[in-house]
């Protein structure tokens, strides 16, 4: 472990430099990885981890999509693939990487399978942190860990394959056999983190939700859906709405962001994008903090989490949802987008 300064801020992080593929791969020899949930994460930490040469093993429900996905994959039933019990049976660590709600519902017939100095490992601190309202609560004598890579599996998985890696916190919450951090270390390097910063199951679940809700996923579209109408309002076309909005921010700037920083970025626009940029930044500044802030203290509290659990433990929350998607995936905004993407070079 090495200490870093983050912009005067001292952190604890662990890099592939210091912790080679190959270190993980010796602590780990004896070691099966036991794989619950082929959804989300699962399909990019299983195949990162069994192409770095880890001992890997598919738990999934029989009969449905992500079975037959793991099965496209390379699993093979009976050998790497098998139904939830018996992959937590043959499991020494348990990677559960069902989503939130399937975890509390699975949990019952987990937990029988998390025997004496095993592993139980998530990427999410949901289940933990809210034990008393998901009744995901872990026996004494095992290791509770987690690491978390800061993207979806798909992101994981296709950094992977290009050789690059995608940054991971990790945390300990239970260390009952003394191994519990070289354990959460060797599967962070295994499954392709580029590094690993330290947090805890509460830290990560707290700037998880409020990352999801805020800049990655529901401000973004919030903002980007306010500039766009106000464009499309005052006699834009929905192309050029777009471009302006979206395209230009993913296919030109963020490339920039993402190499070197915003202020590199800012560097490297025209002296009018700058001016602009610089003006208008604080207004957008000071209009958002109190969203962020109100968000924040409902994810504290657990209004949030419980917001979470009670919408998709309901019998129809699937259909609902897939409602809720249809709009935003019909909607002008992003039926144009859907346009854009094909005429891009690349697609002709």
């Amino acid at each position: 472990m090495a200490e870093m300064n983050f912009g005067g801020v001292v952190e604890n992080v662990v890099t592939r430099e210091e912790f080679p593929l190959e270190k993980a791969r010796e602590v780990l020899k004896n070691e099966t990885i036991a794989v619950i949930g082929y959804g989300v994460q699962g399909p990019g930490q299983a195949l990162n981890l069994r192409d770095n040469g880890f001992n890997v093993i598919i738990g999934q429900r029989k009969g449905g999509k992500t079975w037959d996905k793991a099965i496209a994959d390379g699993w093979v039933p009976g050998e790497t693939l098998f139904d939830i019990e018996e992959a937590a049976k043959k499991g020494t660590i348990i990677q559960y990487l069902l989503s939130d709600a399937a975890q509390i519902e699975v949990w019952p017939r987990l937990k029988p399978y998390l025997t004496a100095g095993k592993a139980l490992y998530f990427s999410h601190g949901f289940g933990i942190t809210y034990k008393e309202r998901t009744g995901i609560i872990p026996p004494a004598d095992i290791d509770v860990i987690l690491v978390a890579p800061k993207g979806s599996g798909t992101s994981l998985r296709r950094m992977f394959l290009e050789g690059r890696g995608l940054n991971s916190s990790y945390a300990i919450f239970q260390d009952a056999t003394g191994r519990a951090f070289e354990r959460t270390v060797s599967l962070g390097i295994g499954v392709g983190s580029g590094y690993l910063f330290e947090t805890n199951f509460k830290r990560e679940v707290y700037s998880d939700l409020t990352g999801e809700r805020g800049t990655l996923m529901g401000a973004i579209q919030g903002i980007l859906l306010a500039q766009y109408e106000v464009l499309r309002e005052n006699g834009h076309s929905p192309s050029e709405a777009f471009n302006e909005t979206v395209e230009e921010l993913t296919q030109s700037l963020m490339p920039l962001f993402a190499e070197k920083g915003m202020d590199w970025m800012y560097a490297n626009c025209s002296t009018t994008a700058q001016r602009g940029a610089l003006d208008w930044m604080t207004p957008f500044h000071d209009a958002t903090k109190p969203v962020f802030a109100k968000l924040y203290s409902e994810v504290a509290n657990g209004n949030e989490a419980q917001r979470s659990i009670d919408t998709n433990s309901k019998p129809d929350y699937r259909e609902k949802l897939e409602e809720e998607l249809k709009a935003l995936r019909e909607s002008e905004m992003w039926r144009t987008g859907a346009v854009v993407r094909k005429l891009r070079p690349e697609n002709n």
